[in-house]
């Protein structure tokens, strides 16, 4: 009688660390966009002008402390990416080992990527704001440096969509979150390898940016259900 009344507290007690696990999960992946977000798409573009490497330097001296702010965004980017990654496999390790194994290995990638990003702003911000150096050597830096982020964002897309596929998968398979919220990351990743092979391919396509939608769809999707529901018990 004992035996079989104390299996649903434990089975309780799991499910309850489990929703903690997830909304921890849910916090990671959101400070992982807001922080994307505004250093990305919000203060990238106020320091580095595409194709513009002398407005990208006054802008490095005269914008200095933006283009700090800048960097530290970055770096909330990489700590919250491989965060997001080491709790997806602490949510799931236990019933799909490989695939949360995958899925952690590959947003590592991810950190490393935009940790790559990250080293060429800080070099940026030292060549701009150094004293040595020639202008036109500064310029052609700032170039390079330019170019590096551009691509470690840019060719990151592999990864960026390479670890949606084991996250997709293990919510398509545990049906412990909705079975399209896994099936719309699935096409997000789909749509970020996509998306990255036409785009290093040279290929003119005007919709090529439309292709990650679903990615961003199905992300802040995961992100709300990690925070308001966390996840399902497990279903035998």
């Amino acid at each position: 009688m004992n035996t079989m009344n104390k299996q649903p507290v434990d089975l309780n007690k799991e499910q309850k660390q489990s929703i903690k696990t997830a909304r921890i999960t849910g916090v990671w992946y959101l400070m992982m966009a807001i922080s994307g977000i505004l250093g990305f798409m919000v203060f990238h573009s106020q320091i580095f002008v595409s194709g513009d490497p002398e407005q990208t330097l006054t802008n490095l001296v005269e914008l200095e402390s933006t283009g700090i702010i800048r960097l530290l965004l970055e770096f909330a980017i990489v700590i919250s990416q491989a965060l997001t990654a080491i709790w997806f496999y602490k949510l799931f390790k236990d019933k799909y080992e490989w695939e949360a194994w995958t899925l952690g290995i590959w947003g590592m990638v991810n950190a490393i990527a935009i940790m790559i990003s990250a080293i060429s702003i800080a070099s940026a911000l030292g060549v701009a704001n150094s004293d040595t150096g020639a202008l036109e050597d500064k310029v052609l830096l700032i170039q390079v440096f330019q170019s590096i982020i551009s691509n470690a964002w840019g060719i990151g897309g592999l990864f960026f969509g390479l670890w949606l596929f084991p996250m997709g998968f293990m919510v398509i398979k545990s049906k412990r979150m909705p079975v399209w919220l896994g099936r719309v990351i699935v096409l997000g990743g789909i749509g970020y390898l996509i998306s990255t092979v036409i785009r290093y391919a040279g290929i003119d396509f005007g919709f090529n940016r439309f292709l990650t939608l679903p990615a961003t769809i199905g992300e802040f999707w995961m992100i709300g259900y990690l925070l308001i529901f966390g996840i399902r018990p497990i279903t035998e």
